[in-house]
């Protein structure tokens, strides 16, 4: 008789490899309750930054890469995922619902499994390498093949309005206290199991769209010819409610893995979007008041002397894998 369902061992590797996904600070706001032939991702409000994400737009993003790092880890197990979003309006913190159908494996899917351990945010400078017309197709494509517009902006006056909206964001978020209390808490550690490590923090160097984490311990990358030529791939939705705001996390872990399976390395950036000025800036002067924006990701190439980004670390599967109980909860 055929399965219909995966093991417990393929699924508890698919989660583990989920749980890999990116999150803001390193947060890992997910919660997995297992049913008998469905999984269930919850979100885990207590790891909300009430100073960085008010409007827990963060966390839905976070938990929505989560969700696509799962679709791609069954169906590189052979498995596809039906997933049902926002299945209960009573319980908003139940984010979706996955069954499982047998699915033909490819070698492509394989391949973009494959990106989930390799890739890790780099917060440090690009080469002055061009990205290749044709992958940023691809990874153009990767995004909108999850009901997202993205958007590559290169273009003047488009981009130096987003690098404003950067340097506008980093300007107030340096004047709130409480803020910067909340990034301390996340950042600077060295054995901790989430948060953003000192290892894989770089100094600011002036630069808008690195987030001034403490204890910043990794060396930023010499580049000695001209000028970084990094990439900036903006996510942004037709609408901004819960079920868009998922959409543009299953969205970013699209174009995130797409991007490593090139060899690029990427960087999530969400800080502009976290303040309704920045956002609205972004909103009116490079969207043309056409979309909501959600996400940015730099793409490029890492330096070739540079060493590899340490991974970040993740909690155990234990403490965020558990047993749908009968309440669904």
């Amino acid at each position: 008789m055929p399965r219909t369902h995966p093991d417990s061992e393929t699924l508890r590797s698919a989660l583990a490899l989920a749980s890999r996904a990116p999150s803001v600070h390193n947060t890992q706001p997910w919660r997995w309750r297992l049913g008998r032939e469905t999984v269930h991702l919850y979100a885990d409000e207590s790891r909300r930054l009430p100073h960085t994400d008010p409007d827990g737009r963060d966390l839905l993003l976070s938990c929505g890469a989560a969700l696509h790092h799962l679709r791609v880890a069954a169906r590189a197990e052979g498995w596809e995922s039906v997933i049902h979003r926002l299945p209960n309006p009573a319980a908003p913190e139940h984010l979706a619902v996955v069954e499982f159908r047998p699915t033909t494996c490819t070698p492509e899917h394989v391949e973009l499994a494959r990106a989930i351990g390799k890739r890790s945010t780099d917060r440090r400078r690009f080469s002055s390498w061009e990205v290749p017309p044709a992958y940023i197709e691809a990874i153009v494509a990767a995004g909108v093949a999850t009901g997202v517009l993205v958007r590559d902006v290169e273009a003047e006056p488009a981009r130096t309005q987003l690098l404003r909206a950067f340097e506008q964001a980093a300007w107030q978020h340096a004047r709130d206290v409480s803020y910067g209390a909340e990034l301390a808490q996340w950042s600077g550690r060295h054995a901790a199991p989430q948060g953003v490590p000192a290892r894989n923090a770089v100094s600011t160097e002036a630069d808008p769209t690195v987030r001034p984490f403490s204890n910043p311990g990794l060396p930023q990358a010499v580049v000695r010819d001209i000028d970084a030529a990094d990439r900036m791939i903006l996510l942004s939705t037709s609408s901004d409610d819960r079920l868009s705001q998922l959409r543009a996390g299953e969205a970013t872990s699209a174009v995130l893995l797409t991007a490593t399976s090139l060899g690029l390395a990427t960087c999530p950036l969400t800080e502009p979007m976290e303040l309704a000025d920045t956002r609205e800036r972004i909103r009116a002067h490079v969207l043309d008041d056409s979309a909501h924006p959600q996400m940015i990701v730099r793409i490029g190439w890492a330096v070739p002397s540079a060493d590899p980004v340490p991974p970040t670390p993740r909690r155990p599967l234990d403490e965020v894998v558990h047993p749908l109980d009968r309440s669904g909860s």
